[in-house]
């Protein structure tokens, strides 16, 4: 998980939070949190890179319409990520 980008982890995070999206829901999310607008090209590269790396399995929804889904590696990667995260955040301030 240490070899992808903030941008694809953000990708994880919402793909985790949704059930099968396709690749036009993931984008309309992650531009409801991002200041500046995601584009196709900069979107797909990225959902494919994921893909490659075992951590989001991609299936076809209809002729058109691709599908996204956390794997079982994708899964553990962004639980164990997020508690690392959490180590930090939820410590006490000194």
């Amino acid at each position: 998980m240490d070899q992808l980008t903030g941008f694809q982890r953000d990708l994880l995070y919402v793909i985790a939070g949704m059930d099968r999206p396709s690749g036009q829901e993931i984008l309309d999310d992650i531009n409801s949190y991002i200041d500046q607008p995601v584009t196709h090209g900069r979107l797909y590269p990225n959902l494919d890179t994921l893909v490659e790396h075992d951590l989001v399995e991609k299936g076809q929804l209809d002729r058109r319409t691709n599908y996204y889904a956390l794997t079982p590696k994708g899964r553990r990667e962004l639980e164990d990520r997020q508690q690392w995260v959490n180590r930090y955040v939820d410590a006490p301030q000194s």
